[in-house]
């Protein structure tokens, strides 16, 4: 009686990490929560406009185990939301940038406003230093909010001579 040799590839037993498990793991990653920046800081005038950006870093990069396997995620911002504190949600695909070169900007009424930024994140993958493909679907993170006040300037005459 001979007995024959084969061959088995483990591969079925522990196929690599599907699109939808590494979506699983990019969604509890620690993602930063970027900053609310506004310009002119802490307090602004009617009429002028207020200006929005965030100076916090935009890609992160991550390597999770997942079931044995290294898959490293490259996570971007890919969207901003922009909440202005007096209703008006801005939305933009770039991280803003502050004066000159603003992008973002809103005209306010007198008050105390807190505005916000919620960043949405898409990423890419790759398995045990494979071809990088798309993670699908995106996470968000909200950042920490920004308060000020905008006042509305009155100019007064006044004589030259007193």
């Amino acid at each position: 009686m001979t007995e024959g040799t084969a061959c088995v590839d483990v591969t079925d037993l522990n196929p690599p990490p599907s699109p939808a498990e590494v979506f699983r793991y990019f969604e509890t990653l620690p993602l930063p929560q970027l900053t609310t920046r506004q310009q002119p800081p802490g307090e602004a005038l009617v009429g002028l406009p207020v200006i929005f950006f965030t100076d916090s870093p935009t890609t992160q990069t991550f390597t999770v185990d997942i079931r044995g396997f290294d898959v490293l995620i490259t996570a971007n911002a890919v969207g901003y939301t922009w909440r202005t504190g007096d209703g008006t949600t801005l939305t933009t695909t770039d991280p803003g940038a502050p004066y000159p070169d603003h992008t973002i900007s809103h005209e306010y009424s007198s008050g105390t406003y807190t505005a916000s930024l919620t960043t949405t994140w898409g990423a890419t993958y790759s398995v045990d230093g494979g071809v990088s493909a798309d993670v699908p679907g995106t996470t968000t993170t909200d950042g920490a909010p920004a308060t000020f006040t905008v006042r509305q300037a009155r100019s007064v005459l006044t004589s030259p001579y007193d």
